[in-house]
Formats: C-alpha cells, sequence, structure tokens
C-alpha cells in the first residue's frame, strides 16, 4: 500500500515538471467544462479577434497551470497523509486480537449477555477522497462524495479500480457496528464459575461436580472441561464419608481422566489430575493394582512436569511419591520386584530436592509442603533444618482440610525434633 502510494507520487511530479503550456491549456479546458452552463449560445471567435484570444489564451494558460500545481501540491500533501494513515494501520493490526479478546471477556465494558460490539474501525480518520473498509466496517472520508472519487479536482484520479468498487460494494452491505456472538463466551463462563466452586466450602464442591455432569454431554470432548471434571470427582471423593460412594467417585474420576488424556496427550493438567486419581485408587485396590498404580502415577506425573515445568503441585505430588517410595519395606519392595520386574526406586534425598523446588518456585506454597521438607531433614539428620521447616509450616493459617492434616502432623513431629 505504501509502496503504491509512493509511485503515485512520483508519477504526479514527473508531470508536473514536463507539463509546460500545454498543462496549462489542460488546465483552462477542465476549468472551462467545469464552469456552469448558461442559457447563451456558445461564443465563436472571428478572424479578427483571433490574435487577442490567442493572447487571452497564453495568460489563460499560464494562470492554469499555477492553479493545477496549487492542486497537485495539495493532492500530494493529500497522498501523504494516506500513507501515514496507512502506517497506523499497520500498526494497530497486530493489536487486534487482543483488544477483540479483551471486548469479548468484558473488560473492556463492550459485552452484555455474551453479545460483543465491535467498533468498525479507529475513530477521527481523515483520509481525503477515498472510502475504506476497517475490520468489516465502512470509513467514509470528508471532503468527497463517491461521485467525486471517479473524477477529482485537476483531472488526474480518473475512476476506481475493480478492486476498490467491490470492497465500496461489500462494505455497502455491512454496517458500521458488528455483533459477534462467540460460542466460547458460554464455556469460559462455565470454567470461572467451576473454579471459584472448586475453591469454595463442600458445598461448593458438590455444586461443582453437579454443573460439570450436567454440562458433560455439551462439552464433554473439550480436554480442559474434562480435567476439571476429574478435579471436581477428587474434590467430592474427600469429602465424602461413605466408602462405597468415595470408591465410586475415584473409579469414575478415574476414568475420566483416562479420556482426557487420550483426547489431548499435550495437555499437563490433564496427565496431573490422572495421576492424582491413581493414587487414590491405590485405597481400594490389591497389592498388585496398587503397585501398577504407583507406576502409572509417576509416568504421567512426569509427563506434566515436561510440559509445564513450572507447575508447583507437580513437583509437591512427585516429592509425595518419592518419600512414599523411599519408605517402603523390605518386602513390598520384593512383591513390586516380582511383580513387575523392577521396583520403584527413590530416596528421602530425591523427595527433599522436589519439596524445595516448590518452594523455590511458588514461597508458602502449602502447609502440608514445609510438614514434608520438616520429615525429609529429620530423617536426613538435619534437624535444625528440619525445625525451621516445622516453624515455617506453624506460622501458616489453618483453612482447608489439608491444613488441618498438616496440623496433626506438626504435633507429631515435634518430639522428633526435641520440642516439646
Amino acid at each position: 500500500m505504501a509502496q503504491s502510494s509512493d509511485n503515485k507520487v512520483l508519477v504526479l511530479g514527473v508531470l508536473a515538471g514536463a507539463a509546460g503550456l500545454s498543462l496549462g491549456a489542460v488546465a483552462l479546458y477542465n476549468s472551462r467544462r467545469a464552469m456552469p452552463h448558461s442559457g447563451h449560445s456558445e461564443q465563436y471567435l472571428s478572424s479578427n479577434d483571433q490574435r487577442a484570444a490567442g493572447a487571452s489564451m497564453v495568460v489563460g494558460g499560464m494562470l492554469g497551470q499555477a492553479e493545477v500545481l496549487d492542486r497537485l501540491g495539495a493532492l500530494i500533501q493529500c497522498v501523504s497523509e494516506l500513507k501515514d494513515e496507512v502506517r497506523a494501520l499497520k500498526s494497530a493490526i497486530p493489536k487486534l486480537q487482543d483488544h477483540v479478546r479483551d471486548e469479548l471477556r468484558g473488560r473492556s465494558g463492550g459485552a452484555e449477555g455474551g453479545v460483543a460490539r465491535i467498533r468498525a474501525g479507529p475513530p477521527n480518520r481523515t483520509i481525503p477522497t477515498r472510502r475504506r473498509r476497517v475490520a468489516g466496517g465502512v470509513a467514509r472520508v470528508e471532503g468527497q462524495s463517491s461521485e467525486e472519487g471517479a473524477e477529482s479536482e485537476g483531472g488526474y484520479i480518473t475512476a476506481l479500480t475493480d478492486s476498490e468498487e467491490e470492497e465500496k460494494s461489500e462494505a455497502d452491505e455491512s454496517q458500521e457496528e458488528v455483533t459477534v456472538i462467540e460460542p466460547l463466551d458460554e464455556f469460559s463462563a462455565l470454567l470461572e464459575r467451576v473454579d471459584a466452586l472448586h475453591n469454595g466450602t463442600d458445598g461448593d464442591k458438590r455444586e461443582c461436580l453437579r454443573t460439570m455432569l450436567d454440562k458433560r454431554t455439551e462439552f464433554g470432548q473439550n480436554t480442559t472441561f474434562l480435567w476439571r471434571l476429574v478435579r471436581a470427582y477428587v474434590d467430592v471423593h474427600d469429602i465424602t464419608t461413605n466408602l462405597e460412594q468415595k470408591k465410586t467417585h475415584a473409579e469414575t474420576g478415574k476414568k475420566v481422566g483416562e479420556e482426557a488424556v487420550k483426547i489431548n496427550p499435550m495437555c499437563a493438567e490433564s496427565h496431573q489430575w490422572y495421576a492424582i486419581m491413581c493414587g487414590i485408587m491405590t485405597e481400594y485396590e490389591t497389592v498388585q493394582n496398587r503397585i501398577k498404580n504407583g507406576y502409572i502415577f509417576k509416568d504421567h506425573l512426569d509427563k506434566a512436569i515436561e510440559l509445564k515445568p513450572q507447575d508447583p503441585m507437580s513437583y509437591y505430588l512427585l516429592g509425595r511419591w518419592c518419600y512414599a517410595v523411599a519408605q517402603l519395606s523390605w518386602i513390598e519392595r520384593k512383591i513390586a520386584a516380582t511383580l513387575f520386574g523392577e521396583p520403584p526406586s527413590a530416596t528421602v534425598q530425591d523427595a527433599l530436592k522436589n519439596f524445595l523446588k516448590v518452594e523455590e518456585i511458588r514461597p508458602k506454597y502449602s502447609k502440608l509442603n514445609y510438614v514434608f521438607l520438616a520429615k525429609c531433614y529429620r530423617d536426613l539428620g538435619q534437624k535444625g533444618q528440619a525445625r525451621k521447616m516445622w516453624d515455617a509450616a506453624a506460622s501458616m493459617e489453618t483453612v482447608s482440610k489439608e491444613d488441618e492434616e498438616a496440623q496433626k502432623e506438626l504435633d507429631y513431629l515435634l518430639p522428633a525434633l526435641g520440642v516439646y
């Protein structure tokens, strides 16, 4: 677009330099053609008046040439302004997507009831002698009608191109204000709601599961929806007291987790919550299946960390797994070796490394993370460090059931750390 404008300026400059008196004649002809017609008949010059007419023609040509040059200067200025407008549009286009996203999410106040209204084109545009489509709308310029676009002052822009005609036709059919109805608005609202319920009370957690089951048919093939559904099953499992119901929630949640991983193997959250559900299932399985689920847990947790290496929750869970494996008895290791050929392997040092990674990514991540740091340091004989972690855990408020579990662990640790 800018290159085309430069070419027009170059052509007009050459014309202005080479026109001479002929340019004045053209200007005189155009000015005469532009004069309104009167009721008198055309006047013809007699042979006696030809010399006087010739002199007048020269003077008129010189005046016409000056006038055309002035108009050419104005036209070149308009082209220069057009180039500036094009540059402004180019700089605005990369930001258009973010602006539209903000509009749809309601942060710009332009979305009501799932309908976002997007203004067509930036305000206060002053582009001479053209009509342009901007973002699906029409930008109309001041100072010239559509008929004037066919022939501008001075006679040098003679017609709209075919593409411009098509643009004008399409623009006339479009509206100045475009209404965009985005189906994902409902889905985004659903995700925000279930995330809030997940962080709420026990009643909120049950409501979260009911809400997601109601939408399962509609969004059941969306991985973002499915891993949240697994999370909802985990939440309800934890707050349920009936053993059979807990087992049902765990089994169903595991099946949903398998589906989520299969639909999108590159979703870190799907691997993470599927691993959690496999860990929960060890409470209801035989020894063989417990060990099998332990391997599955580790594999999917490693995948979640590979896909999302800055998620502290994955390192916390891996630390818990390493600590549990490090505590396995000799007989349990033998059973694992008999069933799978190679028992799981991890040390307290491995567990400590993962819990420290959690603290590195997000300090004060959880009360329980400090508890397990204290346990690791205690097992490694570093009681001073263990006491620091104990103090850090004790300083955090007890808000959730997980925090209550952490507080019980802290009370159990007191004698081992020499604190009474």
